[in-house]
């Protein structure tokens, strides 16, 4: 029943889901949206709103231009799922920011396989990554992606390998610029992120634990579930999901490394985690394996949703 609603994509379907995702987000916000509104105006909650609806947008665009999947609604209902796993995400712009870069960042590395343009996507790429790490640094991390891509698609032009260098001396000029113009604390706070901490002693109650540990069981399952059936998948598309692994595995590493540590960081692993749920449920024969996945992905992250309100 479940994936008969959204085995295809549709107007309706993404409605659906759009609909669902500023129903969740602003029950999240409800026990204190009036003092939010009173205190930063509307514009605060209205760009919450508008980096989720666009990066929702982005990533149905990413998966459906590259057809990383199958013609369904699949990618996004997982993207809203996991945010609800860790709701905390709705009140952090600066982790949307930094994911809303990253996205742009992927859809250019994700579209290099057509092999149009390859320079221009990876400085394109490379300026998203080091303009996300502004928001939060330890996204600089994901310039190994666009390496990953360069050897995978234009490896033999040596300048493509030096196109990243480029962006990130034009995005550091016109941040210092920028800085000195306006504010120079900017400088101190991104100094101030480049420190690590490993421990994972962040939690504040139970279900945060919680919540954690069913994200990991998730991951880890649909993780070695496409690891397992990557010789299966079409050969063009090999590469495309070889990123989304690679994606997914530096995502958790900014979520184990960076200082300042929560649940809400590993929002950097949800569009390759989405895409691995997704061409497990469409690549799979049996409609009560697809129902039963997508029953108990709902119930738990509806859970973990409610008990953190």
């Amino acid at each position: 029943m479940i994936t008969s609603v959204f085995k295809k994509s549709t107007l309706l379907n993404n409605a659906l889901v759009v609909v669902l995702l500023l129903l969740f987000f602003f029950m999240y916000q409800s026990s204190d949206l009036l003092s939010t509104i009173s205190s930063h105006g509307f514009s605060k909650t209205a760009t919450l709103v508008l980096l989720l609806l666009t990066s929702f947008f982005l990533v149905n665009f990413t998966v459906k231009k590259n057809n990383l999947t199958k013609n369904s609604s699949y990618t996004i209902l997982f993207f809203l799922l996991f945010l609800l796993i860790f709701p905390s995400i709705f009140n952090n712009s600066n982790l949307l920011f930094a994911n809303f870069f990253l996205l742009m960042a992927v859809r250019r590395l994700i579209s290099l396989q057509t092999l149009k343009a390859p320079k221009e996507k990876i400085f394109d790429a490379s300026m998203w990554i080091f303009i996300a790490s502004l928001f939060h640094f330890w996204c600089i991390l994901f310039i190994i992606l666009v390496y990953i891509s360069i050897f995978f698609h234009v490896s033999r032009d040596f300048r493509n390998w030096l196109l990243p260098f480029v962006a990130f001396f034009a995005t550091a000029v016109i941040f210092m610029v920028s800085a000195l113009a306006f504010d120079k604390t900017w400088i101190t706070h991104i100094i101030t992120q480049t420190q690590t901490n490993f421990e994972l002693d962040y939690f504040t109650n139970n279900y945060q634990n919680i919540a954690l540990s069913f994200f990991v069981v998730i991951a880890l399952y649909f993780l070695f579930s496409l690891i397992f059936s990557l010789t299966n998948k079409p050969l063009i598309l090999q590469a495309s999901y070889k990123k989304m692994i690679f994606g997914f595995l530096i995502g958790v590493t900014i979520f184990l490394i960076s200082p300042d540590k929560n649940n809400e960081m590993l929002i950097f692993t949800f569009m390759p985690l989405s895409v691995m749920c997704t061409t497990n449920i469409e690549y799979s024969q049996s409609k009560m394996y697809q129902e039963i996945v997508l029953l108990l992905l709902i119930l738990g992250c509806s859970f973990s949703y409610f008990s953190q309100l």
